[in-house]
């Protein structure tokens, strides 16, 4: 059990901008809650640094990189439409210092979605008014016996996508060992250069991405899908088999491609096979795999690097039926993710989906692709069963939070959502083996694992 000993309201050290921010259509996209990122350290390397004096530091170093990242320390509120606005108005991040009962083997391997890693993590309270929910809160818990500890940190999705708030997250590390950050490490606020209006669209496209997904034959809705429980599990795929995946993967449709099938093509493939597999259904059940694209780069002119918001767009790859999912080669799913990833990395493209976005009177409707459990509504487009979403950390240094004790035993998300989906991470040890988070109904998990391991 861990038992919070204290708690700040941090602001920024300096006098920051108030007012409203303008929030992007890719902003307005994603979920207003917040992501949740877990970094454990063991002090492997015996730094000596005290919890006490480290959390101090961390507020501090907190108080300071928040005159740079002010949104942070901001509220949301809703207006028409459904949609968020960002009022800059310095309520303040919260900071939390922790203990806990129990040593950090007790928790196990910090599985996403588990009970246990919930108290590691800062209480947020859905229930009170939106302008009263904290944009960024961290905690920082000390593990009974030994000198290892955990940092929590959630911050809202409307306010950064994953590389912005790892970003943010390493620089605040880097600032708290003591590190000056350099002006290329400043964040880029204008979020007004991916807007519709400052990225007009050219030329408008059919966007597969906001229409329905396929239902489970038979079926008129998916609230039955809704309904059924899931589970969250973690598996570790070494250098060696993520190797085997691309070499089955590379046979066949990209036998002639110029460029390989990548790590994430290849493994989301075998993923999306295996829940095809386990769910044993009819081989004309028509099924899909939703993915999501980082368009910094693909936008023109491309954001800055340090651009902090949401630069995210969905897409999804074309409907197969199950039977050619399983009975293909690897690479017939593999292509279908890489052509999805390809039809958004278009700058005309991504005009044409934010101008979509910008276009909707209810902006809620089509960001209830996420809605949580207890929550149904015919209408949401849900991408668990027939389907499955991918997702990937691999590309994001999250290995890089060195707060002063080393960099950590383990960093990845806490929570993923409860339908079904399968995430690519990082693992620790930088050999080229990777972490895959994932979280499928339950009465289908077995099977999944089965057919997981028959690589």
């Amino acid at each position: 059990m861990a038992s919070i000993i204290a708690s700040y309201v941090v602001t920024p050290k300096e006098e920051t901008p108030k007012g409203l921010l303008c929030l992007s259509e890719s902003d307005q996209m994603w979920r207003w809650s917040h992501a949740t990122t877990i970094y454990v350290y063991n002090n492997n390397n015996n730094v000596n640094v005290n919890v006490n004096e480290l959390v101090q530091r961390m507020r501090d170093s907190l108080s300071h990189i928040l005159v740079h990242y002010y949104p942070l320390c901001g509220r949301l509120s809703w207006t028409e439409g459904g949609r968020l606005q960002m009022d800059c108005n310095t309520k303040g991040a919260i900071l939390l210092q922790a203990e806990s009962t129990k040593t950090m083997d007790e928790y196990g391997d910090f599985s996403p979605n588990d009970d246990s890693i919930k108290e590691l993590m800062p209480n947020l309270d859905y229930s009170q008014p939106i302008e009263d929910i904290p944009l960024l809160l961290a905690q920082v818990t000390k593990f009974h016996g030994g000198d290892a500890i955990a940092i929590g940190t959630a911050i809202s999705h409307t306010m950064s996508d994953g590389v912005s708030a790892v970003h943010f997250i390493n620089s605040w590390a880097k600032l708290t060992r003591g590190d000056a950050l350099g002006p290329h490490e400043l964040p880029f606020l204008d979020r007004t250069v991916l807007t519709a209006s400052r990225l007009p669209a050219l030329r408008f496209f059919d966007h597969p991405e906001f229409k329905p997904p396929p239902l489970v034959l038979g079926r008129t809705d998916n609230i039955e899908e809704q309904k059924k429980k899931t589970r969250a599990a973690m598996f570790k795929l070494t250098a060696e088999q993520v190797q085997k995946l691309k070499q089955k993967a590379n046979i066949g449709d990209y036998e002639s491609k110029e460029r390989p099938v990548s790590r994430f093509e290849a493994i989301g493939a075998h993923i999306w096979r295996c829940a095809c597999m386990a769910r044993e259904h009819d081989k004309n059940q028509p099924t899909l795999a939703k993915t999501v694209v980082d368009i910094r780069n693909k936008v023109n002119p491309p954001l800055p690097k340090n651009y902090f918001g949401n630069a995210l767009a969905n897409t999804v790859t074309s409907t197969c039926c199950v039977g050619d999912i399983i009975s293909e080669s690897l690479s017939y799913a593999a292509k279908r993710i890489r052509e999805a990833v390809e039809r958004i990395s278009n700058d005309e493209y991504i005009r044409s989906h934010l101008e979509f976005v910008a276009r909707q009177e209810r902006v809620d409707l089509i960001r209830t692709q996420f809605l949580e459990k207890g929550e149904y509504r015919a209408n949401v487009s849900f991408y668990g069963n027939p389907n499955i979403t991918l997702g990937s950390w691999t590309r994001m240094p999250v290995y890089e939070a060195d707060f002063g004790w080393g960099k950590p035993d383990y960093s990845g998300p806490t929570y993923v959502s409860p339908f079904d989906i399968g995430i690519v991470a990082p693992s620790s040890e930088g050999d080229g083996s990777v972490v895959v988070l994932l979280c499928f109904q339950i009465q289908h998990m077995q099977n999944f694992i089965k057919h997981f391991w028959d690589i």
